[in-house]
């Protein structure tokens, strides 16, 4: 049997791992040459009288390389590999014996110098920098505040979080994972704020992972969180730079993947996937009524539709006798039971939902709408469902929406069909059933060793303030608890008092 590959660095250097760098420059060529299997896009240049490039087409950028690095090696011709790490005008420049990681910082948009009769090589790093540019989120837009999202550069994306945190506290720490493809993941979290045994945890996770690639945060979440089996997800994906600041102050962590637009924050509990950074930019009445509104909203799109299948299956004596007879008529040319009926609809929902999303946005807008109208009404008239129940599956799908997260929409969006398919099978009591076996399921979930059914379970009273409700500021001055920080205090709790201010207007 063939052997497994023992980590990284026999995966990603071509099996040369522990090889040092050959002396002559034909050697080494031929040598790295042959560490990535000849690709026509490695490129060799020659420099008279002792100097070679290597580096890969297209990963480098080219500008810096003429500049930076060819018009100055020039003017030095005969320079030893010890002394062109001073000249080069190259932010990350260094040394190496070591073939393995001469091969590894070529993928990562490094150029190779090699100079004649030294045993070391140069390391210049000048990777390509395109990225797209900074545009407004899609998935978590707000009216008030920022209108800024993550881009696909890590660069970018934490220069984004340092213009909004100025503090030297915050810090970065920058790990590699995958063994096939290396994906550059950076740790952020504010020092004296955030928990060290959290941080520690997090940070083991990561360098503990053994995987051939990690190309997207979310992949990168599943590997992760404390229960990957379960529906539910435990780390939060933002899109928004503000939202992400404003948890790496409450004493949470996040992690910025390159080639990802979508940050993570851990530790995360049930109720904070239904909180959105707009809450915090509004009065908070406002704000407290519109967390009320969406909490609401979710109780109904999940158990909207299961309870009227209940009703009309099994309990017909708590529909109030004003709507027995409409719901009657409605219901008179239907051959189907409501179980079937429901379930039809709601998986015509999900058809043209999932429709919407996979074609053009113009085209998309319109399959949903003018879809949703047709097939609703040819439904009707031929006799398929009732006019009530379309009103009903309409009113659950439209509630789905209000869930900031789109991960845990998904989720609201899943676990009706189960819960419809109880209420067929039992009536309310299944409907019960899959009530209770959602608490458990929620009750036996964490986050990075938080509780996920934080602050009502265990009980803090103390961050119930910015829960289901939220609370003038000045009485949220804690952090939340959940997130064990060192420093409990975000600011004074003593409001202002009008009566003391000095300058008085004459």
């Amino acid at each position: 049997m063939p052997e497994k590959n023992s980590g990284p660095s026999s995966a990603m250097d071509g099996g040369i791992s522990g090889h040092k760098v050959s002396t002559s420059a034909d050697v080494f060529i031929q040598t790295v040459s042959a560490a990535v299997h000849h690709s026509s896009d490695l490129i060799v240049k020659s420099i008279p009288p002792s100097l070679t490039l290597i580096y890969i087409d297209n990963l480098v950028d080219t500008k810096a390389l003429t500049d930076h690095i060819i018009l100055e090696l020039v003017k030095y011709p005969g320079v030893s590999s010890q002394n062109l790490t001073s000249y080069l005008p190259v932010p990350q420049v260094k040394l190496t014996e070591e073939v393995g990681d001469a091969v590894r910082a070529l993928m990562d948009g490094s150029v190779l110098i090699h100079v004649e009769g030294d045993a070391q090589i140069v390391l210049a790093n000048i990777p390509t920098t395109e990225s797209r540019s900074l545009s407004a989120p899609e998935m978590e837009s707000q009216v008030i505040g920022a209108q800024v999202a993550f881009n696909e550069s890590l660069s970018t994306n934490v220069s984004l979080i340092r213009r909004l945190i100025k503090n030297p506290d915050l810090c970065n720490e920058l790990m590699e994972v995958g063994e096939r493809s290396t994906t550059s993941v950076a740790l952020l979290y504010i020092k004296g704020v955030a928990s060290d045994e959290m941080v520690n945890t997090l940070r083991q996770r990561i360098t503990d992972l053994e995987t051939d690639s990690v190309l997207d945060s979310s992949i990168l979440e599943q590997l992760i969180d404390d229960n990957s089996l379960s529906i539910f997800p435990q780390m939060l994906l933002t899109e928004r730079p503000d939202k992400l600041c404003g948890e790496l102050l409450n004493g949470k962590l996040g992690l910025i993947i390159d080639g990802s637009s979508l940050a993570i924050v851990c530790p995360h509990s049930f109720l904070e996937f239904f909180q959105s950074q707009e809450d915090q930019n509004l009065r908070w009445q406002i704000a407290t009524f519109t967390r009320l509104l969406r909490f609401s909203a979710v109780v109904l799109s999940v158990f909207l539709t299961p309870l009227y299948v209940a009703a009309l299956t099994y309990h017909y004596e708590v529909i109030p006798q004003t709507l027995l007879v409409p719901l009657s008529e409605s219901r008179a040319l239907v051959p189907f039971p409501p179980l079937f009926e429901a379930l039809l609809l709601e998986l015509i929902i999900e058809l043209l939902r999932e429709a919407g999303v996979r074609l053009p946005s113009k085209v998309g807008q319109t399959i949903g709408i003018v879809g949703g109208i047709v097939v609703g009404t040819a439904a009707v008239q031929a006799g398929v469902t009732s006019n009530i129940l379309i009103i009903i599956i309409a009113l659950g799908a439209l509630s789905s929406f209000t869930t900031p997260s789109y991960m845990m929409g998904n989720v609201i969006r899943l676990i009706r069909f189960p819960l419809i398919l109880l209420a067929g099978l039992w009536g309310f009591y299944g409907v019960m059933l899959g009530f209770c076996f959602i608490m458990v399921e929620l009750l036996r979930q964490s986050s990075l060793g938080s509780p996920y059914t934080a602050p009502f379970y265990p009980p803090r009273l103390m961050d119930w303030g910015d829960s289901l409700v939220r609370l003038p500021l000045p009485l949220t001055f804690k952090r939340p608890s959940n997130t064990r920080p060192e420093d409990e205090d975000k600011f004074e709790p003593a409001p202002i008092d009008p009566e003391n201010d000095k300058l008085k207007v004459n």
